[in-house]
């Protein structure tokens, strides 16, 4: 007996030196060791520690030096039983828990959020953006995460994350009275009020939502398309007048297309009935049909047609012998 004692290895320090990036449990190494009472356990400033009996949660240590007994260790000492203080080493597993933050990660939804939208109806959203969180409560993050494993690293628990952001996302937006049209000005607002929103869920499992940001909040390609077309009709406010100033606009490209009205050699009388035509349609109001054109004064229509001489789509017999024409009217 007294042999096998000798043989056996006790630990009087306990510590994790190398914190590796992006693992948020490690438990230590006993391999059959017993603790030595009296150990020092030293916990990092971005660390802490917990102590498991047999698979029972026991004491907690926040970061410093501390010596292992029976009043550092009271709910280990009340789990085994130890009514005074012990002498002996004792077996326990130790985990340690990263409390740095995870810092950048991403999230969006992978596919559209149907929402209802106050002025648009039923729209689906895209949104994307980051957030970062640590471990709050080992106890629950133990329970619920990362159980007695060696190790247990971010990149495990990031798509449960994301799943629980996306979904909380869809209830959020679903109930929020701001339209779509103005969210963008409220982003800052709503990653304030989602991160809010989603600590109860990150509480769960014994985390900390650090900091969350709605980056961009979108509409699926073929609905944006839609929404712009829209705006667009928005912007151009009176169509009647729009529709008159495009189809001036687009006389004077026919007139330097060669294939145009010039190029075909359509002479002065059709030119004028296709202006006439198109000023009397587009004067109705519901597209009736186009009134008779009202008499110009001889002087503009000399102007405007000295206009098209000069564009071309008149020749100078037809400007000549038009020109002679209302100048005899004057």
């Amino acid at each position: 007996m007294v042999f096998d004692f000798l043989k056996k290895q006790f630990i009087d320090v306990i510590q994790w030196n190398e914190e590796e990036d992006g693992v948020l449990a490690f438990k230590y190494p006993m391999m059959d060791k017993e603790i030595q009472n009296g150990a020092q356990l030293t916990v990092r400033e971005t660390q802490l520690a917990l102590f498991l009996n047999e698979g029972e949660l026991a004491d907690v240590f926040e970061p410093g030096l501390h010596t292992l007994n029976t009043n550092t260790l009271p709910l280990l000492t009340n789990l085994k039983n130890w009514d005074k203080g012990f002498e002996s080493p004792f077996k326990s597993d130790v985990i340690f828990f990263s409390t740095r933050e995870q810092l950048d990660l991403r999230w969006g939804t992978a596919n559209p959020v149907t929402i209802r939208d106050k002025e648009f109806g039923a729209i689906r959203l895209r949104a994307h953006g980051s957030y970062t969180y640590k471990v709050k409560n080992p106890k629950v993050f133990f329970n619920k995460v990362s159980g007695t494993r060696d190790k247990y690293y971010a990149e495990e628990l990031n798509g449960q994350i994301r799943a629980i952001i996306t979904t909380s996302m869809a209830a959020f937006f679903g109930n929020s009275d701001v339209g779509f049209v103005d969210m963008a000005a409220n982003q800052l607002e709503f990653s304030e009020n989602l991160q809010g929103f989603l600590q109860d869920e990150f509480d769960n499992y014994g985390l900390e939502l650090e900091k969350f940001l709605v980056q961009s909040i979108s509409l699926p390609q073929e609905l944006q398309d839609k929404l712009d077309k829209k705006a667009s009709m928005n912007m151009v406010g009176d169509l009647q007048k729009y529709a008159q100033f495009e189809a001036a606009d687009n006389i004077g490209t026919a007139a330097a297309n060669p294939g145009g009205i010039a190029g075909a050699g359509v002479g002065v009388g059709a030119g004028v009935a296709i202006g006439q035509t198109m000023a009397g349609a587009l004067g109705q109001a519901g597209g009736a049909a186009a009134a008779a054109p009202t008499q110009e004064d001889p002087i503009v229509m000399l102007e405007k047609l000295a206009d098209l001489h000069k564009k071309g789509i008149l020749s100078d017999d037809e400007f000549t012998a038009k020109k002679k024409e209302l100048l005899a009217k004057i």
